[in-house]
């Protein structure tokens, strides 16, 4: 099967563009209106005092964005499930009224939705964590109890009583969380299932637990409502499932009463990429393909399908029956609506960073999008329409200075857009062009629809002075941010180049190059300088170790890892790991890949001097010359605040946001955020 690969074009098709993509399904005895599934996302919105309000307004958005079923974030069925001390339960009928809250507002816009039941296991963060086993998992310092025979019986009977109380709050049916590494697929697999009673042993006993669950859960909930079951289909983990014990458990849930699987691929403690933004589209669909094949009931693709092009054409090749977005209902809740409207152009697409989403849950802060910072703050981002129609002059069109733009004029006010150079995008017009950040094209292509439907005066390659905009209601100023210049004797060497120099393609650098700063500009510019993007399944699989034929246990095999192009040293004078400040759920993936090229990471440096002979550096107290016919300048940026102080001189007080308000790191979350709160208040 061939699909897209990453980052291509989102196709811009007139209706009926998707047929496969919005013909009607019928799972059980229920009708979806179309082949979209809204994978579960937890939003953190579970443990806040107004959160299932806030929940509430988050998926009736999505509702009403016509997604055929809706998957909530993964709700614990008892105590020790949950996966914080303050986690969300559903375990009495005291919980049920607020979940109501949930099913109301989504049916009230014609919606479908399940809860998701998510027993936490070993990656539960509190101090009454359970497992199959009493083995801890790399990414939780926390060591679980292993579960005694009776607390598994019961475990499965709070599976099913969770249930229960899902059907009396609304909900159309449940998901039961399999996949992922957490509690159901910690017993499905040898890793972490070392039980030698009847929940363990051979892989039929470490199979039984889940069966039992999907078993008791249909005996308590009757025929009708929707039992979905989230199939581990890729553990991604050593001693993990192979895809044929995998089909066999497919078989078995299907045989005892669910009505869908909805595929999961790698576990948490993975190290295989799987859902970031440089894992191809759809990578994993021949997977699925596999499972579909050996089942009855329909079959959901999930993983890094973002695109209404991609999942129509899975569907139409016979890779799954519906796809399972979470993300990609982030970034746009009306995905499915624009798809249907054959104006898949407007679709603001999840470009898989996993800044403000998944990162968020990990640091126990509220799940958002960093393309849309709408997402899970619909209560408080409201948009509302302006009484009051101004004049806004936009200067600067990177992230901020776009969505300051979109925003303002979205709310009815008339709106300029100003740029020195001669295209859109600023920072985030070079990031696209680093190896595996290509889909930041996709958010280039949803700003320039935007302002073109919304009616924003675009004028690139115009430098902005104060007096040019002196008599405006409105200013706002996100003209970004200017490279930092370290003082090292020699900085103005031949050899020494700015990271825009090299990212813009204005220098080519040589076969040896030092990397002065080791922040995410400097891992993107030693990830440009060693990396092509992979550019199918199978490249990306060789890369990273993943068995093609899925039939190793865990799908896992050696890596196949090819030399460098360049020989790169990456250096910091802080005495820290290099890249801590990258992002929780990918900084690993950017060290990995990095180590897999051979770039020598150098924490600790104290920068001497740059000569012919390359860079003179002390480390631990020791000289070393490290040799380079480049050294390239990553070592920070300032804020441009040039026009807003001359605007200040003037006595015009402007709106600064984005790298001009704060250039600690190029962070377009932070900046499409401050801009989309700020045309709140114009």
């Amino acid at each position: 099967m061939t699909v897209p690969a990453r980052g291509g074009t989102v196709a811009e098709l007139q209706a009926p563009a998707y047929p496969h993509l919005l013909s009607l399904l019928q799972v059980g005895a229920v009708t979806l209106p179309n082949r979209v599934i809204m994978g579960s996302m937890h939003l953190g919105l579970e443990e806040e005092s107004d959160g299932f309000e806030r929940i509430a307004a988050f998926y009736a958005e999505r509702a009403r964005g016509e997604v055929g079923l809706i998957v909530t974030g993964g709700i614990s069925p008892n105590h020790a499930g949950r996966p914080v001390d303050q986690g969300a339960v559903l375990a009495t009928d005291d919980d049920v009224a607020r979940h109501r809250l949930i099913t109301d507002a989504v049916h009230a816009e014609g919606g479908l939705i399940v809860v998701q039941l998510l027993h936490f296991g070993r990656y539960a963060k509190h101090a009454d964590l359970v497992a199959p086993s009493a083995i801890m998992a790399p990414i939780n310092p926390l060591l679980p109890r292993a579960l005694t025979g009776d607390e598994v019986e019961q475990t499965v009977e709070d599976f099913a009583h969770a249930a229960e109380l899902a059907m009396d709050a609304g909900y159309d049916g449940v998901e039961i969380m399999g996949s992922e590494g957490y509690l159901i697929n910690e017993f499905t697999a040898a890793h972490t299932n070392q039980r030698d009673d009847d929940w363990g042993g051979d892989a039929e006993r470490r199979m039984r637990f889940p069966i039992e669950v999907v078993t008791r859960t249909r005996e308590r909930i009757g025929d009708d409502p929707l039992v979905l079951y989230r199939l581990s289909v890729l553990d991604l983990v050593p001693d993990g499932a192979n895809l044929g014990e995998t089909i066999r458990l497919a078989r078995q849930i299907e045989g005892v009463g669910a009505s869908l699987i909805n595929t999961g691929i790698g576990w948490h403690e993975s190290r295989v990429p799987t859902i970031a933004t440089m894992v191809p589209r759809a990578a994993f669909a021949d997977a699925t393909r596999k499972v579909m094949d050996a089942v009855g009931i329909p079959v959901a693709v999930s993983n890094r399908v973002n695109d209404p092009e991609v999942a129509e054409r899975l569907l139409a090749e016979g890779a799954a029956d519906l796809v399972s977005m979470a993300r990609p209902l982030l970034a746009d809740p009306a995905f499915v609506q624009k798809a249907r409207q054959g104006r898949a152009d407007r679709i603001n697409t999840c470009i898989a960073c996993n800044q403000a989403c998944i990162d968020h849950t990990l640091a126990g802060t509220l799940t958002s999008c960093l393309v849309n910072p709408r997402a899970a703050r619909e209560t408080i981002l409201l948009g509302i329409p302006t009484t009051r129609s101004r004049r806004v002059a936009v200067v600067g069109a990177g992230p901020a200075g776009m969505a300051a733009a979109t925003s303002a004029a979205r709310r009815g006010h008339e709106v300029t857009l100003f740029d020195a150079a001669p295209v859109l995008g600023g920072q985030f017009d070079v990031a696209r062009r680093i190896p595996g950040k290509e889909e930041f094209a996709q958010t280039l292509r949803y700003f320039r629809t935007e302002l073109d439907e919304l009616g924003v005066d675009v004028r690139l390659s115009t430098r902005v002075r104060a007096v040019d905009v002196q008599g405006w209601d409105e200013v706002v100023v996100a003209t970004g941010i200017t490279p930092r210049t370290p003082e090292i004797e020699g900085i103005d060497h031949p050899s020494v180049v700015g990271y825009l120099d090299v990212l813009r393609g204005d220098v080519v650098p040589g076969d040896d190059v030092a990397i002065i700063g080791a922040g995410g500009i400097g891992f993107d510019v030693a990830t440009f300088l060693t990396h092509a993007p992979s550019e199918s399944a199978e490249e990306f699989f060789a890369q990273w170790g993943v068995d093609p034929l899925f039939a190793a246990p865990g799908a896992l095999v050696r890596p196949t890892t090819t030399p460098p192009s360049r020989r790169v040293t990456l250096l910091q004078r802080r005495a820290s790991k290099l890249g801590a400040g990258l992002g929780l759920t990918t900084g690993w993936i950017h060290r990995a890949e990095l180590a897999q090229k051979q770039v020598r990471m150098v924490a600790g440096a104290e920068y001497r001097r740059i000569d012919d002979e390359g860079l003179h550096i002390t480390v631990d107290g020791a000289d070393e010359t490290v040799a380079a016919s480049t050294i390239v300048i990553c070592a920070g940026q300032e804020p441009n605040r040039s026009l807003a102080d001359e605007l200040a001189a003037l006595g015009v007080t402007a709106h600064i946001v984005g790298g001009a308000h704060v250039a600690a790191e190029l962070d377009a979350k932070r900046a499409i955020r401050e801009a989309t709160e700020l045309a709140e208040v114009l």
